[in-house]
């Protein structure tokens, strides 16, 4: 195990809508308000999506996005991941406006398409405060989220005009494969920062055996990397802890779960950091400081973004 990890905090996202809890951050002062208290939490990265302020639905408004973000840094300097998955559905021009528009030091990077199924979360909830929620859920019954290899190398080159990190997102074993193939193919360069995103209908289920397939498999074909782990749901804490124990990093916030433990919501994102960064400290392991991130993974920099 390191002595250091990096807590990243998913502030709001994409998969949740505003009718499963009261606590889920829609405008761009409760979202940054929220990345603050993640930060004061113990967090080092807080990753961005956006949200029309009326309704909740997610959105790919650059106006909302630069508003978080000026909010964020004028307050702390916690690195900022901004999507690039962006809402179900978006273009993949929408998708990377935010990367060239920004240029932040890190962004998401999904390495593969997948069958991202939330429609089953309609078995739980039955009620929701806007319209469009139910709607946003069924449709995934019959949708494919697209990364094709062109789409793919199209992220990659606008990812290095405007230096940003890749933070590749990782569902399922096959896209460990693309990442070596766009590694080989001189797309990206080495070393890569992965994130194993499980528990995804549609995607890798959030197993412990499961994560040291992952990892074996991305050693054998990429070699050394950094990684961090984020599940759905109740196998959030679980699966971060196994990799503090593996030496990796580790993402909670209300974009993969919305509880704290048991029944009990998390009121915040900032109580889901205080509860990783206490377990990692149990185990000897501290949060660290964003320019300790820097230097973790390579990135350019904050004094180095040039908007």
């Amino acid at each position: 195990m390191k002595k250091k990890v990096i807590v990243t905090a998913a502030i709001t996202g994409s998969i949740h809508t505003p009718g499963m809890s009261e606590y889920l951050p829609i405008s761009p002062q409760e979202i940054a308000n929220e990345a603050l208290l993640a930060y004061e939490a113990g967090a080092t990265v807080a990753h961005i999506h956006v949200r029309n302020p009326d309704t909740g639905q997610p959105v790919s408004d650059m106006d909302l996005f630069k508003e978080v973000i000026d909010k964020i840094e004028n307050k702390c300097d916690m690195i900022i991941c901004i999507t690039s998955g962006g809402g179900l559905g978006m273009t993949v021009d929408e998708r990377l406006k935010p990367v060239s528009l920004f240029k932040p030091e890190i962004a998401s990077f999904n390495a593969g398409s997948t069958n991202f199924a939330l429609f089953h979360i309609l078995d739980k909830y039955k009620d929701f405060r806007f319209e469009w929620e139910k709607q946003y859920l069924e449709m995934t019954e019959d949708l494919i989220f697209p990364n094709t290899f062109k789409s793919m190398k199209k992220f990659a080159e606008v990812f290095n005009d405007n230096g940003t990190k890749p933070e590749f997102e990782v569902y399922d074993s096959g896209m460990i494969n693309n990442i070596s193939f766009m590694i080989n193919k001189g797309y990206v360069t080495k070393p890569v920062y992965i994130q194993f995103v499980m528990g995804i209908l549609g995607g890798i289920s959030a197993l412990p055996e499961n994560l040291m397939f992952l990892l074996n498999y991305a050693t054998k074909l990429i070699g050394q990397f950094e990684f961090s782990v984020c599940a759905a749901g109740h196998a959030q804490f679980p699966m971060c802890m196994q990799s503090l124990i593996l030496g990796g990093n580790v993402r909670v916030g209300l974009e993969d779960n919305l509880y704290l433990e048991g029944g009990e919501k998390a009121k915040s994102n900032a109580d889901q950091v205080t509860k990783i960064v206490r377990i990692a400290k149990e185990l000897g392991i501290d949060p660290a400081t964003p320019n300790e991130a820097r230097q973790m993974l390579g990135l350019k920099g904050h004094a180095n973004i040039k908007q």
